[in-house]
């Protein structure tokens, strides 16, 4: 018998990012806070007994072969030897390759998902095992907290912080993270801070130098917002965001962000609304 979930994707910030050095692979070693915020895609999933695995008619500007829930789906239904199959539509609010963490949060909501519909029992920490598999920012969706998270990105500490009100605003500029990563003048070698430092006002985000030299788009979304409240960037960009003191004054600053830009007015959130609609929370 069918069933089906329909599941609240949220996007994330980077509220600092630093680079302390890197492995003999390649990979560079991070320290970065995650937040979620309340930007979500909304995603159908329903489980068939047929074994196909398809896409549904939806908003996702993403063809069928780059679409990481379809890739998701496959590769769990592949490695667990599933009979069933599901179907899945995207409403996708998040833009795309903005530093929010879209396809990742999907990829997430993808494997608690299919875990749940097709009986697996996988534990979060399974799946999150899964997920580093798909990206380095999924295991934070899969796990569903905050997180102070070092190596990769994948070691994570859950962590309750403020929660205010952020004005998210998308330059609607594609930044390339590998292009980012490969710059020569990338600070890498960042001293470690603890969290109680960064509690206390510590921390930035290393690519943004780099961001503004080579997508001055960027510099200049963060320039105007900076005007209103202190800016920043998430990840590698492009999105830029600033807390603001209230929804009322959010909405205003909203409404004076040039119109060649996107601009959200979201809440922050430490647990993840996949997480509270699955009933996964503590």
């Amino acid at each position: 018998m069918a069933e089906s979930l329909i599941l609240r994707a949220p996007a994330k910030l980077n509220l600092m990012l630093h680079i302390t050095g890197r492995r003999d692979d390649g990979y560079h070693l991070l320290e970065t806070v995650f937040q979620f915020i309340d930007l979500v895609d909304h995603i159908e999933f329903i489980s068939n007994d047929e074994g196909s695995i398809e896409r549904l008619p939806g908003n996702s500007p993403l063809d069928a072969a780059e679409d990481i829930l379809l890739t998701t789906a496959t590769m769990l239904q592949s490695r667990f030897q599933v009979d069933q199959g599901v179907s899945i539509s995207i409403d996708k609010r998040i833009p795309v390759g903005g530093g929010l963490g879209g396809g990742s949060s999907d990829a997430a909501a993808c494997l608690l998902a299919l875990n749940r519909l097709w009986g697996l029992d996988l534990s979060l920490d399974q799946l999150a095992g899964i997920g580093l598999e798909l990206g380095a920012d999924v295991p934070v969706f899969v796990r569903g907290r905050s997180a102070w998270a070092s190596g990769i990105g994948e070691a994570l500490q859950a962590i309750d912080i403020e929660q205010p009100i952020y004005l998210v605003i998308d330059p609607k500029v594609a930044v390339s993270t590998a292009q980012i990563f490969a710059a020569r003048e990338l600070t890498r070698n960042c001293d470690p801070i603890t969290i109680r430092a960064f509690l206390r006002g510590s921390g930035s985000n290393v690519c943004e130098p780099v961001v503004r030299k080579l997508y001055p788009q960027v510099g200049e979304a963060i320039d105007w917002l900076n005007q209103h409240a202190t800016a920043r960037m998430s990840g590698t960009g492009a999105c830029v965001f600033a807390a603001i003191d209230s929804l009322e004054q959010a909405e205003v600053v909203k409404s004076r962000v040039p119109r060649q830009w996107d601009a959200y007015v979201t809440r922050a959130m430490n647990c993840s609304p996949v997480h509270q609609q699955l009933g996964l929370l503590d």
